[in-house]
């Protein structure tokens, strides 16, 4: 039996409150469970029941504990029927009037050592505590959809509650099998604030009309290793969802850059094109299936130019091995010759700014990004500027998809896709850190159990660089005079003295 709650109530039986209620009696408690909406506890039981004959089916469970689990979950007719449980979580609809109405109801059934907990994603714990008479016992206890699969949990601490009841949520969410993080009560919490990056960015690469939805998804796949572009993540998990976190978290911090959201988030979510749910997103599904655009392939020109590459290019060396590699003419001289394709490879500049400051001819300029090692990747990633010759641009394309490997080509951007997303994203981790939202291992968990990221976002900026991180983000910075990629402290501190992003002062 679990030693943390021995009987928990649950209020609102919606997704999230079925996949509390089944991950709580799984780890042994009583669970009461309480819906304003007729049928919905019957529902959610019979939902349940379902639930454990599949996994008992596939030999996840005993066949002989379904009845068992079924049995520890009890109907509630009323909240008073919530009085002995030593615990209540609330999944009811994210309005913080609501909530709290709940809040102060329980308060008054439940005895004065229960703990009374709220599911809310975005909602400040500190505001849904304040009109109780004993604020201290409120904590947040965030859960992700689907909750039996998302095995982390964010629990968070209002200004007035005890740290013993953050303890033992802890100590209930390992008996559940899910990973506890710890989290001050800020706007998003960790996961949801450290998610901000990945979309709102890729969002504003598209504004600019860098590339359009597919390209972006197919660059961060292949090139930075995520598992769904945030198109496609956004079409999971619906527009209806996203759109309101964007805005909610971007208000909450007093419109702060980093966190801007997107009209054409806002213009979709008008205009119904929700996702997966309606059929219709950034992609059109048939049959549940995205139809994405083919890829148009590699233009084959009869000939190719001599290469000529910038001296101030990033990985130099690895972009002149990987030359030879692709059998490619090199040009060594101190400048181009008159026909040569120019190269260059910055860290966040974009390539207009880049001819310019070093005096090339932007006619036959083609940037390549270099931040991430060519070997680790399954796409390169070009960029023209408004100048850029057509031939000149088909054969750098013809070029580097000549061994194969996909080829992306984009409009000038600073920090063409990747590294824009990728900067964005270890900044806001790293000011997360700053804060003293949680510990730096805190978000690593968090990040990737919640967010499925190839690496935490502070291990991301490792692998690929505090320095060169840093760069990307000053870079940007000049190129569009935005203070939403002013580096964190945290990060520049870190970089400039070559400290991992996961190092704490002592």
């Amino acid at each position: 039996m679990n030693a943390a709650f021995t009987s928990t109530g649950i209020v609102g039986t919606g997704a999230m409150g079925r996949g509390i209620a089944q991950i709580a009696a799984q780890s042994g408690s009583t669970v009461y469970l309480f819906d304003t909406k007729p049928g919905a506890v019957d529902a959610a039981r019979t939902h349940l029941h379902g639930q454990w004959q599949r996994l008992a089916d596939k030999g996840r469970i005993d066949a002989a504990q379904v009845p068992v689990l079924l049995g520890r979950l009890v109907p509630a007719a009323s909240l008073r029927d919530l009085a002995a449980c030593e615990l209540v979580v609330e999944a009811i609809a994210e309005r913080l009037d609501a909530k709290r109405e709940l809040l102060l109801e329980l308060e008054s059934i439940v005895a004065p050592g229960a703990v009374l907990a709220s599911n809310t994603s975005s909602l400040s714990i500190t505001a849904l505590a304040a009109p109780l008479t004993h604020p201290q016992r409120v904590a947040g206890f965030h859960f992700f959809n689907p909750v039996p699969l998302m095995k982390v949990v964010e629990v968070v601490a209002g200004l007035r509650t005890e740290a013993a009841v953050c303890a033992r949520l802890a100590q209930y969410a390992r008996a559940m099998g899910h990973t506890p993080v710890m989290a001050q009560d800020t706007p998003g919490f960790i996961v949801n604030h450290a998610g901000r990056g990945f979309g709102t960015e890729a969002l504003r690469i598209v504004s600019e009309g860098v590339a359009d939805f597919a390209t972006v998804d197919r660059i961060l796949r292949d090139q930075a290793g995520f598992k769904l572009g945030p198109f496609e993540l956004m079409d999971l998990t619906a527009l209806d969802v996203t759109h309101p976190a964007m805005e909610s978290i971007y208000h909450q911090y007093y419109e702060e850059p980093r966190f801007r959201p997107s009209p054409i988030t806002a213009q979709r979510l008008a205009a119904g094109l929700l996702g997966r749910k309606t059929g219709e997103g950034f992609y059109h599904y048939v049959d549940g299936a995205a139809q994405v655009p083919a890829e148009p392939p590699a233009p084959r020109p009869a000939s190719l130019p001599p290469v000529w590459v910038s001296p101030r290019a990033a990985r130099r060396a690895e972009l002149y091995q990987l030359l030879k590699n692709l059998g490619a003419a090199i040009e060594t001289g101190a400048t181009p010759s008159a026909g040569a394709l120019i190269l260059v490879a910055p860290l966040g500049f974009d390539v207009t700014t880049v001819a310019v400051v070093e005096r090339l001819d932007p006619t036959r300029t083609v940037g390549i990004d270099m931040l991430i090692d060519d070997a680790a990747t399954r796409r390169r990633v070009l960029a023209t500027n408004p100048a850029t010759r057509e031939d000149m641009r088909d054969a750098a394309h013809a070029l580097f998809a000549s061994d194969g490997k996909a080829v992306s080509v984009v409009r000038d951007s600073g920090g063409f896709v990747t590294q824009r997303v990728v900067a964005t994203i270890v900044n806001i981790a790293a000011d997360i850190c700053q804060q003293r939202i949680c510990s730096p291992q805190d978000l690593e968990t968090a990040v990737t159990l919640g967010l499925g990221y190839p690496l935490g976002p502070l291990a991301m900026g490792d692998r690929w660089g505090p320095t060169n991180i840093l760069e990307v983000l000053f870079n940007m910075q000049t190129v569009y005079g935005d203070a939403r990629y002013r580096p964190s402290p945290w990060l520049r501190r870190r970089g400039a003295i070559g400290l991992s992003l996961t190092h704490e002062e002592p």
